[in-house]
């Protein structure tokens, strides 16, 4: 079993570069091999048990699941976090807006809410990055909720997890936020055909699907939350689907939320939003 077998037996699936890529991060995640160990042939040099897992995992592989559930971890803002089919896996976007935010706050902030945790990657970063904040993180997954409290004791943060449905909130308990931030589902159902096997066979439709009828509906309702419960001069963060930015952008507006800024992601697409309560 050589690196380049391993490689080849998942371009039936991925474009050779991503296939190479995902079987370096396997040798070296769950085996110990840098990519000087691999270019010197220390595959073949693995234990028989070794290659019995890593045999595997290549086939969880060749069956489209994601490297990140296979393994078991995702590397996020150079993190690894815990990650499981019960929560969406990180993304470099989701970094991108977690820069954003830690870039333009500061250790004055005191209070933040992350709706729909998932993992709890964006809560733990900004909860290391903010720390003089206290940071809660909401979702409706109890496996979600699980996995992000792990992660937050392995990253060695202090953070509040609740479960809540991010479309009926409770009645309102006094509290204040100076930053609310969600990466809510927002996929449209009509995209499902551009979407790649492994993202819609593997990952959790409740996170990447916002309702049929109306797919900017989470933006709403935490809209809605947010013009209640954001301190003066408090900020909304979003991650967006692109196609519904202008309707997320104009119902803020419409709410009374102020300063608001859309801002493109890596690839040029309108990915994130900023609103002030003033």
């Amino acid at each position: 079993m050589t690196y380049e077998t391993l490689w080849h037996r998942l371009t039936g699936i991925y474009e050779a570069d991503e296939a190479k890529a995902i079987v370096r991060w396997v040798l070296d995640v769950r085996f110990g091999l840098s990519l000087t160990d691999i270019l010197c042939g220390k595959v073949t040099q693995l234990s028989a048990d070794d290659q019995a897992e890593l045999e595997k995992i290549m086939q969880r592989l060749e069956k489209a699941e994601p490297v990140q559930y296979v393994v078991g971890c995702a590397d996020f803002c150079g993190r690894q976090f815990h990650v499981a089919p019960g929560v969406l896996i990180p993304r470099p976007e989701t970094a991108e807006l977690c820069r954003w935010i830690i870039r333009e706050n500061s250790f004055a902030v005191r209070s933040v809410l992350d709706i729909g945790t998932g993992s709890g990657c964006i809560a733990v970063t900004l909860a290391l990055a903010l720390s003089a904040a206290k940071v809660t993180a909401w979702d409706i997954s109890d496996e979600a909720l699980r996995i992000a409290a792990g992660n937050a004791e392995a990253q060695g943060t202090n953070i509040v997890f609740e479960r809540q449905d991010a479309l009926h909130f409770s009645a309102d308990d006094g509290r204040q936020w100076d930053i609310i931030v969600s990466n809510p589902p927002y996929i449209k159902l009509q995209e499902r055909d551009g979407m790649a096997e492994n993202v819609l066979n593997y990952e959790p439709e409740t996170a990447l699907f916002g309702p049929a009828d109306d797919p900017a509906l989470f933006y709403k309702r935490i809209g809605d939350y947010a013009i209640r419960t954001l301190t003066p001069g408090g900020q909304l963060y979003f991650e967006l689907n692109p196609l519904t930015a202008d309707e997320v952008s104009d119902y803020l507006k419409r709410l009374g939320l102020q300063k608001i800024e859309i801002r493109v992601d890596q690839y040029g697409k309108r990915r994130f939003l900023k609103a002030m309560k003033i």
